[in-house]
């Protein structure tokens, strides 16, 4: 059942600035209530699908980072219900998503493909 006191992505484009408070804040459950419940994940070789796998993944990246800085976006591209929206970070990880309307007006993602960023040498 969805928080009713958490805020909502009114358009696709709001998901990368929902995810960048929530992913700062620490908040785990805000970032799996991003996705749609059978939604996939896939970032290098990890591959999460559903709310259950997603909530690991991002279990695992919260303790592991703290900060997460503010994404360049581009403009979705929209086709009716869908989205696919694109975020780009200044350390060179970047992602694809796709996005679906919900019958309550607000978009949940259903496809999130991390590019990560090259190791440091």
């Amino acid at each position: 059942m969805p928080d009713e006191t958490r805020e909502t992505a009114e358009a696709p484009e709001a998901l990368a600035a929902l995810f960048n408070r929530r992913a700062n804040a620490g908040d785990v459950e805000g970032l799996v209530a991003l996705y749609e419940p059978g939604a996939v994940l896939a970032a290098g070789r990890v591959v999460a699908t559903g709310h259950s796998e997603i909530r690991s993944f991002y279990t695992d990246l919260l303790a592991r980072r703290s900060d997460f800085p503010a994404p360049e976006t581009l403009p979705p591209l929209r086709t009716g219900a869908l989205a696919m929206t694109f975020a780009r970070l200044p350390n060179g990880a970047f992602s694809v998503e796709v996005a679906r309307e919900q019958p309550d007006g607000t978009w949940l993602w259903v496809i999130d493909q991390l590019k990560l960023a090259p190791p440091k040498a």
